[in-house]
């Protein structure tokens, strides 16, 4: 049946509405994918000058392992936050007004300082109990390294935990430049101190990672200010945004544990291979890490705040057709990049990394490490899109779900991967793990958005 003009009108207003939220998301993305680079760029020179200087000796495993338990507390604690509170955020903003929006950060950054500053006293005060355990197969002296560089870094916890929620409110506020740029302040710190300071050993990356850090929270503080947005938390009493906050934090908060803590049993169960195993695993990554983190970075800075306000005008329609829209570019760019980081994976390695203490037999390892990491590629950046919307749409118990299953997959195939090729094993099995959660998580998220899609349809007639 033909359409009449009034409907052929509303149609094409409503294919450019869609179209031009898609650009939005684009535009957003393609923002902070370019001043991604920027930083990765900076990362990567950082990554060849730590070569330089330590190749895979043992204060770099050291450095390493000091450093897993708090990247663990920020990536999980920390982050898991900000995944709570921008949904929550916008649909105030939206429906109230800033005033309250900014009433529900404070109140939000005050739990959060509380909580960051107990977890990095008990990090501190219980390292005699889970430090011999991440470093099986450290001697004493290498042990008592990695402790000293542990109590270096702790501040990191706390200002990580700034930075994430101050980054997620600028990306709400949509102003995505400032929180894209800034991460570059840390590996140029670092450069820096390495090249001019040599009598600090691997203590220099321990300081350059603190001083990067505050530089960060400053300039992402100061383009806080200048929105009027309060960055003094100011408790202002417990209310009912409050508690959906947490209980949604919860959700993620028992996920992201499950998920991240794939991260220090990967490497205590290289810890227990022989010595450089954690520093070849590290470099395995650092290749394929760079383009993953561009276009995560991007998709995740702006599919929140985008998908928050679709979800919250129920817009189940658009939020489908980003789903497919990304998906596919994720597929296209994330099969050609695996494709050509495994041909040319051993070239890679020797071009980039080696140089004095990094030798040949580093190399063949390595890239051998870095093939078995890239089948992952087109897999982890749809696991991250996916991750990002749900919880955008208040879809949390989903993340608690495939984190469980994803850690149990990710022990056993170590296991039984390391006894058939060693080291390499583990790649192999977080590229596995990777697959299955994209999958699981896929086949969730579609068949819940299909239901939603048509609830309004038939809401509508």
């Amino acid at each position: 049946m033909e359409q009449s003009k009034p409907q052929k009108l509303f149609s094409s207003l409503k294919k450019i509405k869609n179209n031009s939220l898609n650009n939005q998301i684009f535009s957003a993305t393609l923002i902070v994918v370019m001043l991604t680079v920027g930083v990765k760029i900076a990362s990567f020179i950082k990554d060849l000058v730590v070569a330089w200087r330590f190749g895979t000796r043992d204060e770099l495993d050291a450095f390493l392992i000091a450093l897993v338990v708090p990247s663990l507390l920020s990536n999980v604690v920390a982050s898991s936050f900000n995944s709570a509170l921008i949904p929550t955020y916008i649909q105030l903003r939206e429906t109230k007004g800033i005033s309250e929006a900014n009433k529900l950060f404070s109140n939000l950054m005050v739990c959060v300082l509380i909580i960051l500053s107990l977890l990095s006293i008990l990090m501190l005060g219980f390292a005699h109990l889970y430090l011999p355990f991440l470093a099986a197969g450290f001697d004493e002296q290498k042990l008592a390294l990695t402790f000293r560089i542990l109590c270096t870094i702790s501040p990191i916890i706390l200002l990580d935990g700034i930075i994430c929620n101050w980054r997620a409110v600028l990306n709400a506020e949509e102003n995505f430049t400032v929180a894209g740029v800034a991460p570059i302040f840390t590996p140029i710190v670092t450069i820096i101190l390495l090249l001019q300071i040599h009598s600090w050993g691997v203590y220099t990356l321990a300081v350059g990672l603190c001083a990067g850090m505050i530089l960060e929270v400053l300039a992402i503080g100061l383009t806080l200010s200048r929105k009027g947005i309060p960055l003094i938390p100011k408790w202002q009493g417990w209310d009912d945004n409050l508690t959906h906050i947490f209980k949604q934090y919860l959700l993620v908060l028992s996920g992201a544990v499950l998920l991240c803590s794939a991260v220090p049993i990967d490497q205590a169960m290289a810890a227990m291979l022989s010595p450089g195993s954690v520093a070849s695993l590290n470099y395995g990554n650092k290749v394929i890490a760079a383009p993953m983190g561009l276009f995560t970075s991007g998709l995740t800075a702006s599919i929140i705040p985008y998908c928050s306000k679709m979800y919250a005008n129920g817009d189940w329609i658009k939020i489908r057709q980003t789903i497919r829209q990304n998906l596919g570019l994720i597929a296209l760019i994330g099969t050609a990049l695996t494709i050509t980081t495994i041909i040319f994976s051993e070239p890679i390695v020797q071009l980039l990394f080696q140089r004095g203490s990094f030798v040949e037999k580093d190399t063949k390892i390595v890239s051998q490490i870095q093939s078995l990491y890239s089948l992952q590629i087109p897999f982890y950046i749809g696991n991250l899109f996916l991750i990002r919307l749900a919880s955008s749409i208040k879809q949390n118990h989903l993340l608690l779900w495939v984190s469980g299953l994803d850690l149990i997959l990710n022990i056993v195939l170590n296991y039984i991967f390391i006894n058939i090729i060693g080291i390499k094993g583990i790649a192999l099995s977080t590229s596995i793990v990777y697959i299955f959660s994209f999958f699981f998580l896929f086949l969730q998220i579609n068949r819940y958005t299909i239901q939603e899609a048509k609830k309004l349809k038939v809401a509508r007639y």
